[in-house]
């Protein structure tokens, strides 16, 4: 199977994740460049026009959101069709925000590898895919801010409701859910400093 205009580029901070997708790819025969996050991504498409980008959104130096927006307010990168992976933001509202940036697809991780490859190739053959107009980087900020807030809010009562189920399991039981708690933590923690960076970038914006 061939791209006529360059491989699909797929960005996943979580390496087995990013190996599955990679995998999965390659063996219909696509073309596949993998990088890690957005920082990555963005300097892989100025040397190489990808095809279609599949990006998942919690990653670090710069999640995909951020990427995406930055893709789409440049002229050489606006019409490069994008599919959303996401296990964190899932609801509604995260679903909107994240296709009023113009992605064509929005799936939910855990991936189904079925669905996921037909989803590739309806996007890589859809000739009349419309891509919208780029938000606004105030609208932007706004936008991102509230989906930062929201996914906060929810990581800090999941913490809460864990930390209080560890003080009643029995002690064989406890380990997985201290794995859990750590992992939530760390989320957390990168969602408040993501949070931290677009209150810098939406005060300067307002200030211009």
């Amino acid at each position: 199977m061939s791209i006529p205009y360059g491989p699909i580029l797929v960005v996943e901070d979580i390496p087995h994740i990013r190996q599955m997708l990679e995998v999965a790819l390659k063996f219909k025969g696509y073309p596949v460049v993998a990088v890690a996050n957005g920082q990555e991504a963005l300097e892989q498409v100025a040397s190489e026009h990808p095809a279609l980008i599949i990006t998942d959104i919690l990653m670090p130096k710069l999640d995909g959101f951020a990427l995406v927006q930055q893709l789409r307010t440049d002229p050489r990168t606006r019409d490069i069709p994008i599919i959303f992976l996401s296990a964190t933001y899932v609801t509604p509202d995260d679903k909107a925000f994240a296709l009023s940036l113009g992605a064509a697809r929005f799936l939910e991780k855990p991936v189904d590898t079925e669905d996921f490859l037909l989803t590739v190739a309806e996007v890589l053959t859809d000739g009349s895919l419309e891509v919208s107009p780029p938000l606004g980087m105030g609208e932007f900020y706004k936008g991102y801010r509230a989906r930062l807030e929201s996914k906060l809010r929810h990581k800090n009562t999941q913490i809460a409701r864990t930390e209080r189920l560890l003080e009643t399991l029995p002690g064989e039981q406890q380990p997985a859910f201290h794995a859990l708690l750590q992992e939530a933590r760390a989320s957390c923690e990168e969602i408040q400093r993501e949070l931290e960076n677009i209150y810098r970038l939406l005060e300067q914006h307002n200030s211009l």
